[in-house]
């Protein structure tokens, strides 16, 4: 027992093992100091955000797949708009109470009910952060290339069965160790990360853009190449790449509350995300177009990946000044993999896992828990089969987005923007989010009726012959599991209205919750109860 004890996170005295369960520091509210989170820190995390490998190659595979260069670039712009509302959207109940993505789940899945979720997208981060830290390795070995080329020539002392070599292994290590400091800092003043790479990765990209174009003598090729696909194939195509762009986000999308839970006001986290996101991955995405383009007119060959192209500048006895580009180039795209890897992979999964074990885990721990499965899953070994890898991403997109179906239905629709803070950290009877043995099963419903129309077109997507038309669905995997699941739930609201659902406000005093300032208030009032026993005084009382 003393052991676990000191095993402990913070977390107020006195607490039950049941209280255990639903809160500590992090899981609380978040405290006023906290929300230093501005418009101008949102743009910035963006900006830090698009610039990473995987943006960076959105628009190859449309172009590959027999999309022109602009029907391509018209995509991005496209997709990464029609997502940023829905990040908009899912963030703001995080903005106006200040609490995470596992806390807002509670709301529509139940206090026990949201464990799931939130297993779901805690899982998927450290996937994704195993994977980050590998394509970082990659970034690592290209600067060590640049500084010393006999890098290349290291022997290999590792089995063949481990999958990589001694050299790769160790840039992989490399990256994952410089990673280990970033994910000490808590989210309030991760920010500052953010903005450096949004100032570093951006020059960095521009130099890249410039040096390919002027080493081509001119954009290349790929610019006046014409699209291979007509009519309804074109059409599908471009609706398939569009959708890739949105599946990219899925994840982000579910668990936008995370960030916004810092903002200093509601609006810092709107207005800023729907404008920034297009932008930013736009911009992004044509410096990739027109950088593989230039390669074609180099090497006769289109080379898609950043890293790749900058290995092959290295591969022609560069001068000097050649290596001190690919080096300050390489040493960006480290910058852009750290702050890819711990605003979407990290900081995510730390909050998840904080949800799952609040009595060890914290923000903080559940972040290095992330690197420690990140090196142990080996991700060398899943990036080699790209196929199989895409298609398990694909299918994870299906259940995020019913996972964000339901929350933003809840939200808007069902609770019109009004939470019982209070009752976020009760498992009692009579609280808000109690439901059924603290399960709503409205919101699994939904959720599952989301996925199941989604699993023809996915058995498809893995090699077995299924009708067009579930194909047709599943490729617009997003808009029809969050669209479904809304739908379900908004549906069994109706027929069996929850406790808090505006159809019966009038059994509940809401008057001094019109307006989000008092909503902070009541945040405030909540977080400080909160640390001595979550006893705090209903916001609405019946």
């Amino acid at each position: 027992m003393g052991i676990l004890k000191k095993l402990e996170v913070p977390h107020a005295p006195g607490l039950t093992y049941k209280q255990m369960l639903l809160t500590n520091d992090d899981l609380a509210p978040v405290p006023e100091a906290q929300w230093t989170w501005k418009s101008l820190n949102f743009v910035s995390f963006w900006i830090a955000d698009s610039f990473n490998v995987n943006t960076w190659m959105i628009a190859s595979s449309m172009v590959q797949l027999g999309l022109s260069w602009w029907q391509a670039w018209v995509c991005v712009w496209i997709g990464y708009g029609f997502v940023a509302p829905f990040i908009a959207m899912n963030a703001r109940p995080g903005a106006v109470f200040h609490v995470t993505f596992p806390v807002v789940a509670r709301t529509s899945f139940g206090v026990y009910g949201s464990l799931w979720c939130t297993f779901n997208r805690g899982a998927m981060a450290c996937v994704w952060y195993g994977v980050q830290a590998s394509i970082g390795g990659d970034c690592v070995k290209v600067l060590l290339r640049a500084m010393w080329p006999s890098v290349n020539d290291i022997p290999n002392h590792m089995p063949a069965s481990s999958g990589t070599n001694t050299r790769d292994f160790m840039c992989f290590f490399l990256f994952w160790l410089i990673s280990l400091p970033a994910i000490w800092f808590p989210i309030h003043q991760i920010r500052h990360l953010f903005t450096l790479k949004s100032i570093v990765t951006p020059i960095a990209g521009i130099v890249f853009f410039v040096w390919c174009i002027v080493k081509a003598k001119g954009v290349g090729p790929i610019i006046s190449q014409p699209s291979t696909l007509h009519g309804s194939e074109l059409s599908w195509s471009m609706v398939v790449s569009l959708m890739s762009c949105i599946s990219n986000m899925a994840t982000l999308v579910t668990n936008a509350p995370d960030f916004a839970s810092r903002a200093k006001t509601p609006g810092a986290a709107l207005w800023p995300q729907l404008f920034a996101v297009p932008i930013s991955f736009s911009v992004v995405s044509f410096i990739g177009i027109i950088v593989s383009s230039s390669s074609q007119a180099i090497y006769g060959e289109a080379i898609w990946s950043p890293i790749d192209l900058l290995g092959r500048f290295l591969d022609d006895s560069p001068s000097s000044a050649t290596r001190f580009g690919v080096w300050f180039i390489a040493f960006a795209f480290i910058i852009a993999q750290l702050g890819t890897n711990i605003s979407a992979n990290s900081i995510s999964a730390g909050c998840d896992l904080t949800a799952l074990c609040p009595r060890f885990l914290n923000i903080r721990r559940g972040g290095y828990v992330a690197a420690i499965v990140g090196i142990c899953m080996l991700p060398w070994n899943l990036l080699k089969n790209s196929n199989s890898f895409t298609s398990y991403l694909s299918a994870y997109s299906v259940f995020l987005s019913s996972i964000a179906g339901v929350m933003i239905t809840d939200y808007y629709v069902i609770r019109r923007g009004h939470y019982n803070v209070a009752d976020l950290y009760r498992a009692e009877r009579d609280s808000w989010y109690y439901y059924t043995y603290g399960f709503n099963f409205r919101a699994y419903a939904a959720y599952i009726s989301g996925i199941l129309i989604n699993v023809v077109g996915f058995a498809g997507a893995t090699g077995r012959t299924v009708p067009l038309a579930a194909t047709r669905v599943y490729q617009m995997s997003f808009f029809t599991g969050f669209g479904v699941s809304a739908l379900i739930y908004y549906t069994l609201n109706r027929a069996y209205p929850v406790r808090g659902a505006a159809a019966k406000w009038e059994e509940v005093d809401v008057s001094s919750f019109n307006d989000s300032a008092s909503a902070r208030a009541s945040v405030s009032d909540v977080s400080g109860s909160i640390k001595s026993k979550i006893e705090a005084e209903n916001m609405y009382k019946a």
